[in-house]
């Protein structure tokens, strides 16, 4: 499993992956989180004010915050 540091929101969160099939993937994962902040839904915005870090599968990004009950799944394609 690799980690990745990126920078969101003025925070370092680690990104755990174990195949990167997509050259693109973290930078597809920056424009979504960018996106989702400003037009996202109350669940996700609370998910992403208390982002410890994010884990992608596949071409998912399994965003985990402090609390297990706000993590949530996002679509990267």
């Amino acid at each position: 499993m690799t980690t990745t540091y990126i920078e969101f929101q003025n925070k370092r969160i680690p990104v755990f992956c174990t195949n990167i099939s997509h050259k693109n993937t973290f930078t597809l994962l920056k424009d979504a989180l960018n996106r989702k902040v400003s037009s996202g839904k109350r669940a996700i915005r609370t998910c992403l004010e208390t982002l410890i870090s994010i884990e992608i599968v596949g071409s998912e990004a399994i965003l985990h915050s402090r609390r297990e009950t706000d993590t949530l799944a996002l679509s990267l394609y």
